[in-house]
């Protein structure tokens, strides 16, 4: 019976063994992708317009050229992608995750070195059995691999996975930036264009009121107009004129903007000219809410990407973890040729060789192992809480940019019609100034309603537009057809 007993368990750990030695032995959790934590559908309400059909092309399938047209914008885009410092930085990093990776994927295997050594010891008489000074010379040379770790329980092999979680997730990153440098691009391109309208139209306005400046003057000179009518025509130009500074300002602050995103000084033909939003092609593309459930198209988002891997990355760390309670088997071999005399170094009877088979199983460690495998599970629940969030936090900027889309249109049409509104008024108050009617402050404050009017008008335009920009980034815009021609 003992006898029975015995081969049974020895053939267990034969079948173990075996098992272990094939590669079958894995501690690491199986990894199945977390359910997102958001709701099922996109928001739906007032701001949201009417529901989609959900047939538009997917804002990650569009390259950036298909979406930003305008060519000084597309050339602008071009320079950043080649040039920025930051998109720079992100691929550095991705070529050092690479190393990294490299590193600990050469664990896997055996690291073979060839060797060459020669002692010359001189032995003194009182310590030499021969009772007088000896002098010893021993050379060798060999080949051989030493503290090779044979993987039975995954530990190497979850470091390996770990590390090349990492680079996967680097590469997320850089996809993350990139995308964002994009869009920053657009946006500051818009904010010029934008701020150079607004400078044209105080430009404008400061003439026409400086003009009507004038005329109070003289009218007051002759006794029609009032000071207080002369006073409220000068306050009027002085708020157009430090309108003038603020968005001359503000345009060169957009334009050093550019230069750093660019990554150098912004070529004179790349300057934002007078490209209206109706002109870019952004807006027939996202018309319609993008395809898919939102876990599905939030999942395509890089930065989303990347948390997963890095879950990935602690969730294998936890099988090198507990990996840690298992014995580990270190191989050291060598063979080669050792000799006393260089010239019979290679002789067959100098031959030579070692193998070095070491087993260790810890004992007591004062619960190293097991606060290890501790740290590694509440690195996997950190990271699975990081995904979570970047989930939660990608689906609250796609709710926030789809209700502005659903609401821009309205503002837009409403803004519109408040300018074309006090554009009328103003017309009337100067005919009836003219007829003598009103006075001019009626005139100044209908000029003063339709600058304001204008200025919204511009601004809205570019919150529109911007928010397009948003909405594309936010889906996960795509850039890798670009990417191939720009580096």
């Amino acid at each position: 019976m003992r006898t029975a007993t015995m081969n049974h368990c020895r053939g267990r750990l034969t079948l173990l063994a075996t098992a272990a030695l094939a590669g079958c032995m894995n501690l690491a959790p199986t990894y199945e992708r977390p359910a997102a934590p958001v709701a099922p559908a996109w928001p739906q309400g007032e701001a949201y317009g009417e529901p989609g059909t959900g047939g538009g092309v997917a804002a990650s399938e569009l390259a950036w050229r298909e979406v930003f047209v305008d060519a000084p914008l597309q050339r602008t885009i071009e320079l950043a992608l080649s040039n920025n410092r930051n998109l720079r930085v992100a691929a550095l990093n991705i070529e050092q995750a690479r190393a990294q990776y490299q590193i600990q994927r050469a664990d896997l295997f055996p690291t073979v070195a060839a060797s060459g050594e020669a002692v010359h010891q001189r032995t003194p008489a009182d310590l030499s059995q021969a009772g007088r000074a000896v002098t010893s010379h021993t050379y060798s040379a060999g080949i051989g691999f030493s503290t090779y770790e044979l993987d039975l329980f995954g530990r190497v092999r979850n470091l390996n996975e770990q590390a090349l979680q990492q680079f996967f997730a680097t590469e997320e990153a850089r996809r993350s930036t990139q995308i964002s440098l994009v869009a920053e691009v657009a946006n500051v391109y818009l904010t010029a264009t934008a701020d150079g309208e607004l400078l044209r139209l105080a430009r404008d306005t400061l003439e026409s009121q400086e003009s009507s400046y004038r005329l109070a003057q003289r009218s007051h000179e002759l006794g029609v107009a009032s000071a207080l009518d002369l006073r409220q025509a000068q306050t009027s130009v002085e708020v157009a004129r430090a309108d003038v500074a603020r968005y001359t300002r503000a345009l060169a602050q957009d334009l050093n903007a550019l230069a750093l995103l660019v990554g150098g000084p912004l070529p004179a033909e790349l300057r934002p000219g007078s490209v209206q939003p109706e002109d870019l092609r952004w807006i027939d593309r996202l018309a319609e809410l993008p395809s898919g459930l939102p876990s599905e198209v939030l999942q395509r988002r890089p930065d989303v990407l990347q948390a997963e891997r890095q879950l990935q990355a602690a969730n294998a760390t936890i099988g090198a973890a507990r990996a840690a309670f298992f014995p580990r088997i270190a191989l050291t071999a060598s063979a080669g040729v050792a000799s006393s005399s260089l010239s019979d170094l290679f002789q067959g009877s100098a031959r030579t060789w070692s193998f070095v088979p070491q087993v260790s199983l810890p004992i007591f460690d004062a619960g190293r192992n097991r606060a290890n495998l501790e740290v590694s599970k509440t690195q996997r629940d950190i990271a699975l809480a990081q995904y979570e969030l970047a989930i939660q936090s990608a689906f609250r900027e796609v709710a926030d940019a789809l209700a502005a889309r659903g609401t821009f249109d309205a503002q837009l049409a409403a803004q519109q019609a408040l300018v074309d509104a006090t554009g009328e008024t103003f017309r009337l108050s100067q005919a009836r100034y003219r007829s003598g009617v009103d006075s001019y402050l009626a005139v100044l404050d209908a000029q003063r309603s339709l600058y304001a009017a204008q200025q919204s008008l511009i601004t809205l335009r570019l919150s529109r537009s911007a928010n397009l920009v948003t909405l594309y980034k936010v889906l996960g815009g795509g850039w890798q057809r670009a990417d191939a021609a720009t580096g």
